[in-house]
């Protein structure tokens, strides 16, 4: 996807039946009236966005819970799209949902606009692991909201789970990973918790109750589980988070990573589009009364610099299990890869953190472990 005649949309719904614990996404409750003025200015802004030299390969519908709408919704968001960007004939169009807002009405509904990928959050089969984090559900409607899902006709799902959970044993993760290898989906995304300030779970953890976390070593242990139960069950890892089956790698997720144009729309979302990054407003008020010229809703503008351009090559690359192209850099940037990066791909390789095989840089199993430290080695200096 990333050549600048193509491009992803992601669409914004902050709207959540209750915050979860842990998020600090931009999310939060709402009446019927304000999610409708929403999703009109949401509707004027994809309107006033409208692309005409770009195709649009993927569609993203996040949150929030894009799922607690009305199908209604969901459809005037998605014709608004198809009437003014032109959608490729095999795009990928994925909305997130939640356990305890889907039915097979809903489902059936989705899968008439053209939606053809749902994504699930589960993030734990355990019913005190979900309590302890603030999820609405239980496993037992994530199960029911799963077969409404296969009997709608999906047959692209991902299910997110979470480790490192408050109370969390490597027998409770495990039971989890077993729940979700059973359903057989197409796609995982298994997340470690990061407890995020202003948030009530970080408050709590924080007000002397530490001990309810796993302790370090037996999160890597839930880390190396992961990866290998769902290897042996046919998944294969694309990137550090994420686990498929062939051909089901989430492909608005890898335009991220890849460089490729991706326009955010509503409200705090953001955007890369022809080499600069910014992101919309996160007042709900001036969003409303705004969308429908854009320029009034942008907030922090960023142009790439060569410099930025050549981090985010590498760092988001290396993201991805397969790497980055060592061509593929020098095409980009004239450059040689060696030129800018030698002393830290050497360090590296030296320390069987970085591998090179042919054309390609990539992490090996102990760098994915350390990766964050090592991105950090790719940030030049002004």
């Amino acid at each position: 996807m990333n050549n600048n005649k193509s491009m992803g949309i992601y669409i914004h719904i902050p709207f959540c039946v209750k915050k979860c614990n842990y998020c600090d996404f931009l999310s939060f409750n709402s009446d019927e009236a304000t999610m409708l003025s929403y999703i009109n200015s949401l509707n004027n802004e994809i309107i006033a966005n409208r692309q005409t030299e770009k195709t649009v390969a993927t569609i993203f519908l996040g949150g929030g819970t894009p799922s607690i709408l009305d199908p209604k919704h969901i459809y005037d968001i998605l014709n608004t799209i198809y009437k003014y960007y032109h959608i490729e004939d095999n795009a990928e169009i994925t909305i997130e949902s939640n356990p305890g807002t889907l039915n097979i009405s809903k489902l059936k509904d989705y899968k008439a606009f053209g939606i053809n990928r749902l994504s699930i959050g589960l993030q734990s089969s355990i019913e005190a692991e979900l309590k302890a984090i603030g999820r609405i559900h239980t496993c037992t409607q994530f199960l029911e909201s799963y077969d409404a899902a296969i009997y709608a006709g999906f047959n692209n799902i991902n299910i997110d789970i979470m480790s490192a959970l408050p109370n969390q044993t490597i027998d409770s993760y495990k039971k989890t990973l077993e729940t979700v290898i059973e359903l057989n989906p197409t796609h995982i995304s298994a997340y470690s918790l990061i407890l995020e300030e202003n948030t009530p779970l970080y408050d709590f953890i924080n007000a002397d109750n530490e001990h309810m976390l796993p302790d370090e070593d037996t999160e890597r242990e839930m880390y190396y589980m992961t990866d290998r139960l769902l290897k042996q069950s046919g998944f294969h890892r694309y990137e550090i988070s994420n686990y498929a089956k062939d051909g089901f790698e989430c492909r608005h997720n890898l335009s991220y990573w890849e460089d490729a144009d991706y326009l955010g729309m509503g409200l705090g979302a953001s955007s890369y589009m022809d080499g600069a990054r910014y992101k919309n407003t996160s007042c709900l008020e001036k969003y409303i009364n705004h969308s429908s010229n854009p320029k009034d809703i942008i907030e922090n503008v960023t142009p790439l610099s060569v410099k930025d351009k050549q981090e985010e090559f590498m760092i988001l690359g290396l993201r991805k299990i397969k790497g980055v192209s060592i061509s593929q850099f020098e095409k980009l940037f004239s450059k040689n890869i060696y030129s800018v990066y030698g002393d830290v791909i050497e360090k590296y390789i030296s320390m069987d953190l970085l591998s090179i095989n042919d054309d390609t840089l990539s992490l090996t199993s102990k760098g994915i472990d350390v990766s964050n430290t090592i991105f950090t080695d790719f940030l030049l200096e002004d």
